[in-house]
């Protein structure tokens, strides 16, 4: 898999593999250990209409209402004609009902997320029956629950791949302790991540555990950098800073939206995967390297045909350690 390195010097590639040799001994690695779920399971509409329901778990203020989107079953985009009230027949039995749009419950429609109750089943075991990993339509074919689980993961609770960690392995983590760099986990787990232009990320369950909130606060003190493995992870670690801009141990649900209103404290360093231009998670991007260095690894990206999505290839951006982001 191909890495490009965006930094204060420059633009390099590499192999992710080598991650190693461009990290600094005493830098920190913090990586998402939450396991993907089969998150997709077929329905049928009223009318006889097939579709696709991805799930994206528990409201975040109602565990008994779960937070869905209605998709077309050929991965190509959402269905928006839903209605308040419309019952879906899940493939294993049982029914969701569409309560009311999330998160503006007075809308009459939705073009993104529902509100549903499921009744006659537990949609939990569903899916463990019967659902399988979310996908969209740029990808040909459809891969088993295994190739969406990092190495990192343990505990199951996305509904789509914490994807900046799959490149790593056994042996890449390896290289990283033998070069001086720790890892540390977090833990938080991923909702649907189709969201449209400008939309905010929705809240999302997280956990800072004590070690790693130490580790994170030593590496700060002795001058290492805080690489987060993804947006996921960044998240997390900035909703873990204290009023006092100390992180501490932490869990719940965080609604932290980063970009220009509230730029990275904590994170210096970030491996993610390429975004489409309009993605939200660019303002994450900004918010940690600061838009010039953003704009420089996508140019670049984009003039070496790097893959996109959470099957393709992998940036590293590197922003002066000090100076925090420049977001336009």
């Amino acid at each position: 898999m191909r890495l490009l390195i965006a930094a204060s010097d420059g633009v390099r590639h590499t192999r992710f593999r080598d991650l190693a040799q461009h990290l600094s001994a005493g830098d920190l690695v913090v990586v998402n250990t939450s396991a993907t779920l089969p998150a997709a399971i077929d329905a049928t509409r009223p009318d006889g209409q097939r579709i696709a329901v991805h799930t994206a778990g528990p409201a975040p203020d109602d565990a008994a209402t779960w937070l869905v989107e209605l998709r077309r079953p050929d991965g190509h985009g959402p269905v928006t004609d839903g209605h308040i009230g419309e019952a879906l027949a899940l493939i294993g039995g049982g029914t969701l009902r569409l309560i009311a749009p999330h998160p503006e419950p007075d809308a009459a429609t939705s073009d993104r997320l529902w509100r549903a109750a499921v009744t006659d089943t537990d949609l939990t075991s569903d899916l463990a029956r019967h659902g399988r990993p979310i996908s969209y339509g740029y990808l040909a074919d459809r891969w088993p629950l295994r190739h969406y689980q990092p190495v990192f993961a343990r505990e199951p609770g996305s509904a789509e791949m914490a994807s900046a960690g799959r490149p790593f392995t056994e042996r890449l983590v390896t290289e990283l302790m033998v070069h001086g760099v720790t890892l540390a986990p977090i833990e938080l787990h991923a909702g649907v991540s189709s969201l449209e232009a400008d939309e905010d990320p929705p809240p999302e369950r997280f956990r800072v555990p004590p070690a790693t909130a130490r580790l994170v606060e030593h590496a700060r003190r002795h001058g290492g950098r805080i690489v987060a493995v993804g947006t996921t992870v960044t998240r997390a670690l900035e909703s873990a800073l204290d009023p006092h801009g100390t992180v501490r141990p932490r869990q719940g649900w965080t609604d932290l939206v980063l970009g220009p209103d509230r730029p990275a404290e904590v994170v210096t360093g970030l491996v993610t995967g390429w975004h489409a231009p309009d993605a939200s998670h660019l303002r994450l991007l900004d918010a940690v390297a600061g838009r010039d260095l953003v704009d420089q690894a996508y140019d670049a990206a984009l003039a070496d045909a790097y893959r996109w999505h959470e099957f393709g290839d992998t940036c590293l951006l590197l922003p002066p350690m000090g100076t925090g982001p420049a977001v336009a």
